[in-house]
């Protein structure tokens, strides 16, 4: 009985987060509309059919979810944890910055930044205002509202999608189990604010926890949020995941969440081949991105109008672009996937010594799709 009265609570805490984003996006989308029509119309017509498709995805995520809380992959209270108090403190903030987002959107201007926002020392591709975001990634009022856009966004869904990486990673932690948890240490690539690694946090409560960024609102945002989880504080540094500053083969495991579809194609190749240079030899490389068409070609019209509805620059590359690919040019091996929802998984592992040897006989690698 306890079981079925907490899934209850999670199926309706998820639905209410559902109902309140989808609301949101309806009302704020007919209001701006009003208050200033843009020059072009952006919309895109789905058909029934492929909302109740999409429906169908949404509810598999929560099954999914609440299954691995279920068989104890992490806590059932991971299911409930959410910034409450930065929704009743900067909801209103949300609605009162959406007219500068709708402007900048309307008028097509990209890169406009604040003056008191610092660009300079920054990868090109990144100064951008990624999702039409006032200040892009650079300011401390940007780091207060994404988790709470992001949730907007995805109805409410965006935490579970995050959930997804904590199974394959904690499998593939397995190959260590010879370690004692406190020498288990986990990198979580472009941390943003840190509600990966507070996850993480959660399943493994005294593994050795890191995280780099480029943007220091992002990584302050990240300290005030993970200060706030019982539990040895992860280290959190500065840095591009293109040249990350650590040793080769020093983590047990790498993560990195909603990155790739932001990086223009070489610099996707390049922090694939950073994380395949410090993971362990045995250890686990877990993505989470966005859907591609390869997977999901049903949805090829939502990926084609995200790109400029959401100003996502380098997304039309990514949506076709052959991830499998460029994790086995970097040496990883046995590299599946997964889609849940409105994203997409691919786990890789790096050789260890005995298999590297072998597959230098044996070149041939092989690819492990795991289904929708």
């Amino acid at each position: 009985m306890p079981d079925t009265i907490t899934k209850l609570a999670y199926q309706t805490f998820q639905q209410s987060k559902s109902y309140f984003g989808l609301a949101h996006k309806i009302f704020s989308t007919q209001v701006l509309n009003f208050m200033a029509p843009p020059p072009e119309k952006r919309t895109i017509s789905l058909a029934p059919e492929l909302l109740l498709k999409i429906q169908q995805r949404f509810n598999q995520i929560l099954d999914a979810d609440w299954q691995d809380a279920e068989k104890g992959v992490y806590p059932e209270s991971i299911l409930f944890d959410n910034p409450w108090g930065d929704f009743f403190r900067f909801y209103p903030a949300v609605w009162l910055d959406m007219p500068r987002i709708w402007e900048r959107a309307n008028q097509k201007r990209y890169q406009e930044f604040s003056s008191e926002v610092e660009t300079s020392g920054y990868p090109s591709y990144y100064v951008q205002n990624f999702h039409h975001q006032t200040d892009g990634y650079l300011s401390d009022m940007s780091a207060n509202l994404y988790d709470l856009q992001v949730e907007l966004l995805f109805n409410g869904a965006a935490d579970a999608m995050r959930r997804r990486i904590l199974a394959p990673l904690k499998e593939g932690l397995q190959a260590f189990s010879s370690v004692e948890p406190r020498q288990i240490k986990i990198l979580d690539i472009a941390s943003g604010t840190g509600r990966t690694l507070r996850m993480l946090r959660g399943m493994l409560p005294k593994a050795s926890l890191y995280g780099v960024d480029l943007s220091p609102a992002y990584l302050r945002k990240a300290n005030q949020l993970l200060s706030q989880t019982p539990g040895e504080l992860p280290q959190l540094i500065q840095a591009n995941g293109e040249e990350l500053p650590y040793l080769e083969n020093y983590f047990h495991a790498v993560t990195c969440v909603f990155l790739f579809h932001e990086l223009p194609p070489q610099a996707r190749q390049n922090v694939i081949d950073q994380a395949f240079r410090v993971v362990k030899p045995g250890g686990t490389f877990v993505i989470c991105d966005s859907v591609q068409v390869s997977d999901s070609p049903d949805l090829a019209l939502i990926m084609e109008g995200f790109s400029d509805t959401f100003h996502e620059p380098y997304y039309r590359h990514y949506m076709n672009d052959d991830l499998v690919a460029r994790l086995h040019s970097a040496g990883f091996t046995e590299v599946s996937t997964q889609v849940h929802f409105m994203s997409k998984y691919l786990v890789a592992h790096k050789p260890t010594e005995s298999s590297q040897d072998q597959t230098a006989q044996n070149p041939e690698q092989q690819v492990i799709p795991l289904g929708v």
